[in-house]
């Protein structure tokens, strides 16, 4: 099929046809849903109103309470009156263009719970969502005075269990181990100055309880609304709406940017998804990531066949000899996009023209060379040109034969900030082009609604060199939200792990739009062979299944991908410990199988300049395999039925 299929039933704010529908309800009785496997019960009290939930019998989500903030900062919800309920069943699937597996299921229990502020004059609806991956919940409002509604915030709380353990980060700074009263994640001295100033966490947080379980919050389909940071409560977490932008500065100054301290929303209308994974252990996520955007808005786009993910480097100098140098280098290692970066077209101030490059780049002959080997081009552009020129940006680009853009300094935060990075998009996509945003963002399943949006940054990537305990910590935490454009890096001085790890990052990660070689230049590579690099050269970005073999958060990862021809792709990182790892060899299903190991060598100092080993041998699909992982170190493997 040309665009995302499904079958069954549609998501989002469009109507569900029902395949079992319970009673509805006319008592303010406690009502619940459980998921398709009846692991997961999410439970609404209209006395409050309040959600709870218990995952395999154990109390996950205490009642928590659930309300809008009015623009006069009164609460929507606590004085409301029960009007109904009802329950139905939701099955089906959906086939995405391009992400985690090839099938992702609709399959859940929704329950519906009417409600009415009869002094305000608004009737709304808590629409509640069980799935065996997590659950979900939404405000649905119905009815209000003038078909419009004012807010300035929401109330939407988190109550976890007391012996939960948090793992938190802002503005792209480091990780904080901590517990649901005491968030304080260590701000980003670049960025968070010029963001909201309470003591907030990003999404997504994950939390490990004491029996294993583990727990990652997150929002979906964010569409109109600011986007959602979260705080420690007096019981629990608690939303906080964004009322100024993320990384606001280098164009207004520090605290110059206006904030939105209320916003509008027409009536009806769905606010995004507050949602819960669930799974038995920290790896056990890894498999649930598809469920962000499974509770997105379906494709606006229509015909989204062509839109091709894949492998990317960026041109490192603005000359025309630079981009044609790059082009072959990326053809030789088998890449799929070359990009030009920050000032092919100028410094990204007010008076650059981002329709013509400098002098120095003949961009269209660049282009054209890169198209007859293959390659598609994308081009970077700042925010200010994004927000000047977008409609003569578009259609430059797709007269010359542009495959996508990659758009830095991209704010998000504010209601106007969310509307504009949509209509970004959707432009682009209507103009053929693919989109990778750049900055201090966070997913919420945008890349379902317009595919083209294949990649994001809002993370603390190899551009900052950080530990391998990070990188052993983001399997679990913000990557699991949606993709990471984590731009990878191989055989750099500055990097704290060895090259085995950073060839093992392109398999654990999942990026629509990977980024290798991030600091790198066609001349680092020649001169010899480099035979570790066929581990990038084949690993593709999209995938038909994911298995997660092993994994603690902030410790170690091994996660093996199925590619479209069949081959099993595995990363394994660990952190600054040493270990040797026996995985279990089931996923590849039956018969005999080659694989070809890209290992940890002789450990040097530093660690970056620990050598690749590369060995070939015969495994039987469900044997034990064993590896021997450095300290910072990690493993590679192309696994191919013989």
């Amino acid at each position: 099929m040309n665009n995302p299929t499904r079958r069954g039933v549609l998501a989002g704010a469009v109507a569900l046809p029902i395949v079992a529908t319970g009673p509805t309800l006319a008592q303010p009785a406690t009502h619940a849903v459980t998921s398709p496997d009846g692991k997961l019960r999410l439970t609404l009290d209209p006395s409050g109103p309040r959600w709870s939930a218990t995952y395999r019998g154990k109390v996950i989500l205490a009642p928590s309470p659930l309300a809008l903030r009015l623009a006069d900062g009164q609460l929507l919800g606590p004085d409301a009156a029960f009007i109904t309920a009802s329950t139905r069943t939701i099955t089906g699937t959906w086939a995405p263009p391009y992400g985690i597996r090839s099938e992702c299921t609709e399959a859940c229990g929704e329950l519906m719970m009417e409600l009415r502020d009869n002094a305000r004059n608004i009737r709304f609806a808590l629409v509640a969502r069980a799935y065996d991956a997590g659950i979900a919940i939404r405000f649905r409002l119905l009815d209000a005075p003038g078909n419009s509604l004012a807010l300035s915030g929401e109330a939407t709380e988190f109550r976890l269990p007391t012996d939960a353990v948090l793992y938190v980060s802002r503005d792209e700074g480091e990780y904080q181990r901590t517990v649901q009263n005491l968030i304080t994640p260590v701000p980003h001295p670049d960025l968070t100055e010029s963001c909201d100033q309470e003591v907030l966490a990003d999404t997504p947080i994950t939390a490990q309880l004491a029996d294993g379980t583990c727990l990652l919050i997150s929002e979906s389909d964010r569409l109109h609304y600011p986007r959602t940071m979260l705080r420690s409560g007096n019981a629990g977490i608690v939303t906080h709406l964004m009322r100024f932008p993320g990384r606001a500065t280098g164009y207004s100054g520090p605290g110059t940017t206006p904030p939105e301290d209320s916003f509008t929303l027409p009536v009806p209308f769905d606010t995004p998804w507050r949602v819960i994974m669930a799974g038995p252990d920290a790896k056990g996520l890894i498999e649930r990531q598809d469920l962000i955007a499974t509770l997105a808005t379906p494709n606006i786009l229509g015909d989204v066949s062509w839109i091709k993910p894949g492998r990317a480097v960026r041109i490192r100098e603005y000359t025309t000899q630079a981009g044609l140098d790059t082009v072959d280098f990326a053809a030789r290692r088998k890449l799929d996009f070359v990009e030009w970066d920050a000032h092919w077209y100028g410094d990204g101030t007010d008076p650059s023209d981002a329709t013509y490059s400098i002098p120095a780049i003949d961009i269209r002959r660049v282009i054209d060379y890169a198209r007859s080997k293959g390659l598609g081009m994308i081009l970077y552009v700042d925010r200010v040109p994004a927000m000047r020129q977008l409609d003569a940006i578009v259609k430059t680009y797709q007269s010359w034969g542009v495959a996508g853009i990659k758009f830095g300094f991209i704010w998000e935060g504010r209601q106007s900030d969310v509307d504009f990075i949509h209509n970004l998009v959707k432009v682009c996509g209507e103009h053929k082009l693919l989109v990778n945003l750049h900055d201090n963002l966070r997913p919420a399943g945008l890349e379902r609604t317009l595919p083209n949006y294949v990649a994001l940054e809002g993370v603390r990537g190899n551009e900052q060199f950080p530990t391998s305990e990070h990188n052993c910590t983001l399997p679990f935490t913000r990557a699991l939200s949606g993709p990471i454009d984590y731009t990878i890096c191989f055989a750099n001085p500055k990097n704290q792990t060895t090259n085995a790890h950073q060839l093992a990052l392109a398999a654990i990660y999942y990026n629509p739009q990977t980024f290798l070689y991030w600091y790198d230049k066609p001349d680092k590579y020649a001169g010899r062979d480099w035979p570790e690099l066929a581990f990038f050269d084949e690993c593709p970005t999209t995938w038909t299944d994911v298995r997660a073999l092993s994994g603690t958060i902030g410790e170690h990862a091994v996660v093996a991908r199925r590619a479209r021809n069949g081959r099993w792709f595995l990363g394994a990182i660990t952190n600054g410990m040493g270990r040797t790892l026996t995985i279990d060899l089931g996923f590849l299903g039956d018969g005999k199988w080659q694989v070809r190991r890209f290992a940890d060598g002789a450990p040097a100092a530093p660690v970056n300049r620990t050598r690749v080993t590369v060995t070939t041998e015969i495994v039987k699909a469900g044997a034990r395999l064993e590896m021997v992982l450095s300290p910072h170190g990690g493993q590679a493997m192309i696994f191919e039925r013989t």
